[in-house]
């Protein structure tokens, strides 16, 4: 559905070329959930306003369903943003308006829906955010969930393909993000649309995001699924952002592990392997010991996993680490 290749983007600041966004090539594919996550300044909001040009690439092209957007003029510029629908972090609604106003602003700005079309798909998308009865309120009559899911119908009056999602949840309590968020996958689910969402937070990606890229100084250091990316991060950027996600502090868990005898063995279990005992009987059948350094049990999207990281000492090492490989669980030795 979107695809860079070689984008950068630079701004002139007292004559000088001051790069947001080094040379990126990426792809992001139809019907996906893809996150983009990095610390403020990463470049991320840079990359995304690319999507739909409110930001042009100094160099590179882009491709939104297969046509080179780069060179775009105002009329072809106009039909793409129709098709690219954008949720904002700070709302951004009309304050004058009422709710139904500001869903209907849109499709009035397209000019090619009648009235009795606007009213249908401003009551249709009230139902699907839950605010059916909030049609004639304004936005000072709503909660900051409200108001997020009044820019989510906003963004979709047009029926577009692609969502961008611009830091969506981060001015919100943790829990009405987890309600805006649960929004977001349905919409995902059930209208099929391509969702891009950027963040600074790891545990939204961990919730709604199939694939993720993660961004530091303009650069994408790392990519790949969600999965991969939070439970295996190799790039010192990922790995200070899932120790974050997690409240991890390295220097106590370095301590912790300098303190723990023999072999060190982090083990990561997917699906329905989380649940079984499986430690049980390998520590029965290789007669090794081991003590519970650290744990946790928790989803990715709808797929549960767990990691564990042990210390083990006695028995047969090479039968227990046979056993844990055998059972696909990932082990990774860390001393």
């Amino acid at each position: 559905m979107i695809e860079f290749d070689q984008v950068q983007k630079s701004y002139q600041v007292g004559g000088r070329a001051i790069p947001a966004l080094h040379a990126t090539s990426m792809t992001i594919q139809a019907g996906e959930v893809f996150g983009i996550v990095g610390h403020s300044g990463a470049g991320k909001s840079t990359l995304v306003r690319l999507i739909n040009l409110l930001e042009r690439p100094s160099d590179g092209r882009i491709r939104v369903d297969g046509e080179n957007i780069t060179d775009y003029g105002a009329d072809e510029l106009r039909a793409l943003r129709r098709k690219v629908g954008m949720i904002f972090q700070h709302f951004n609604l009309l304050s004058s308006k009422t709710v139904a106003d500001n869903i209907a602003f849109p499709m009035k700005l397209a000019g090619n829906y009648s009235r009795a079309e606007i009213t249908s798909r401003v009551a249709e998308l009230l139902a699907r955010v839950g605010l059916g009865d909030h049609a004639d309120k304004y936005p000072s009559q709503l909660s900051g969930g409200q108001k997020q899911r009044v820019g989510i119908a906003r963004a979709l009056a047009c029926r577009p393909a692609i969502l961008l999602c611009d830091e969506a949840t981060s001015a919100l309590d943790p829990q009405t993000t987890q309600s805006v968020l649960k929004l977001l996958a349905d919409i995902n689910r059930e209208l099929g649309l391509t969702i891009v969402l950027i963040t600074h937070e790891m545990d939204v990606v961990r919730r709604v995001c199939d694939r993720v890229a993660v961004m530091d100084a303009g650069r994408v250091v790392e990519m790949g699924s969600v999965s991969d990316v939070f439970l295996h991060p190799q790039h010192p950027t990922t790995r200070d952002f899932v120790f974050e996600s997690e409240n991890i502090d390295r220097s106590e868990m370095q301590q912790d592990l300098a303190q723990a005898e023999g072999r060190i063995l982090r083990l990561t279990f997917r699906g329905e392997a989380t649940y079984k005992p499986l430690l049980g009987q390998v520590a029965r059948d290789s007669g090794v010991d081991f003590s519970i350094l650290s744990g946790r049990i928790d989803h990715i999207k709808d797929t549960p996993y767990g990691q564990l990281t042990l210390s083990l000492v006695g028995g047969d090492l090479g039968v227990a680490m046979s056993a844990l490989e055998a059972a696909e669980v990932h082990v990774e030795v860390l001393r």
